[in-house]
């Protein structure tokens, strides 16, 4: 070692000394040695907790804070008090965080993309998407998609501003009828009911925009009619009616019959009197709010998430927290929509006597690397 390096070794263990001199007349032992475990079970915790992300859906939508009561229901971080003790009765380790996202159809490219682990949906548009039918006719199958969980039945609301002269579906003829964004959930719905009803969507006036731009469409006149899906009461009908004088208008008869029947994830349903004010009962169809994940879920965290949101105490945090909440059924929360349920909750819904056993769906098969490749000449049969 030359003259330059000890010197400069004798210098760093003189600061060394120096620094650990004045740690302890400040901070004492044991405190030093408290540093030193913080620390380490810092990063004990680091490697335990999971982190996952939930689309939700558009603000105003149900789906929205929905998506929020999902995450809270499914979280336990690590440090919370047990379950058994009044704490979270979640997955242990997992901090899931909802996101307001554009829409649900949207949801589900991006959970088969692997830009979200778990989504919130319609039933009809997750067939579809998973089929590569309908409205996803034109773009590849996402076949990767899996039910976690039905949780809610969403209203079809069809509004219609209160000077409109609009009875009936087939009334929209002609009109200028706000969808939903473009190859959105609610537009692809919408289109299926125009054309139950008769309504060729070349006479119809179709106008694309977010929920958030619905209300002042109402308000300055540029649109006379909106679809929305989204279970009621929602928080942008509630909007668009405390700006313009609305109604509602029936889904009902025979069309909304036969496609109850035709579809196994529509079903009849009632908007009641009063949900939003001086609103009369009107019949709508319903469709299926279901929670999604991608194949590729871990199997132990599919099941501890559905046991999650079936447990006594989270089922009580969303019957508070929402009013669809009261309407939460794990009966058929492993309903069969043309969309297979996700490995590891199937266990938990047969274990349950919610699911029959011959009903699970094997996991796809994991990918094997191929043999590396061999340079030069192979070596052929010996020779005798």
């Amino acid at each position: 070692m030359s003259c330059g390096d000890q010197d400069a070794s004798a210098v760093e263990s003189n600061f060394v000394r120096g620094l650990n001199s004045v740690l302890k007349r400040i901070l004492g032992t044991a405190t030093r040695l408290n540093l030193v475990l913080l620390l380490t079970l810092t990063a004990a915790i680091a490697q335990e907790t999971k982190v996952i992300r939930i689309g939700s859906g558009p603000t105003g939508t149900t789906d929205f804070p929905f998506g929020g009561l999902v995450a809270n229901a499914i979280s336990n971080p690590p440090g919370s008090r047990n379950c058994d003790r009044g704490g979270n009765c979640g997955v242990p380790g997992l901090i899931a965080v909802a996101q307001t996202t554009s829409d649900v159809a949207e949801n589900l490219r991006a959970i088969s993309r692997g830009d979200l682990e778990m989504g919130l949906s319609q039933a009809d548009i997750a067939a579809w998407a998973y089929q590569g039918t309908a409205a996803f006719a034109d773009q590849p199958a996402l076949a990767n998609l899996r039910v976690l969980a039905r949780l809610y039945p969403e209203n079809i609301h069809l509004i219609v501003r209160a000077d409109a002269p609009i009875k009936t579906v087939a009334d929209l003829k002609g009109k200028k009828v706000a969808m939903g964004p473009e190859a959105s959930g609610t537009a692809a719905t919408a289109k299926l009911i125009l054309s139950a009803y008769g309504v060729k969507w070349t006479t119809v006036q179709m106008k694309f925009m977010d929920f958030a731009a619905v209300s002042d469409a109402f308000a300055d006149k540029s649109v006379d009619a909106a679809f929305m899906v989204s279970g009621a009461p929602t928080l942008a009908v509630e909007d668009i009616s405390s700006r313009t004088p609305i109604k509602l208008v029936a889904i009902s008869g025979p069309a909304a019959e036969k496609l109850a029947q035709v579809f196994p994830f529509y079903s009849r349903g009632v908007i009641p009197a009063g949900t939003y004010a001086g609103q009369p009962a009107v019949e709508t169809l319903d469709v299926s709010s279901v929670l999604f994940s991608r194949d590729t879920m871990d199997p132990e965290l599919a099941y501890g998430v559905v046991r999650a949101i079936w447990h006594e105490r989270n089922v009580a945090l969303f019957r508070a927290g929402h009013p669809r909440g009261k309407l939460m059924d794990k009966g058929i929360a492993a309903h069969d929509f043309g969309v297979p349920i996700q490995t590891g909750a199937d266990r938990f819904y047969v274990e349950n006597g919610l699911m029959d056993a011959s009903a699970i769906v094997p996991p796809p098969p994991k990918a094997t690397k191929p043999p590396a490749k061999v340079e030069g000449p192979q070596p052929g049969p010996k020779k005798l």
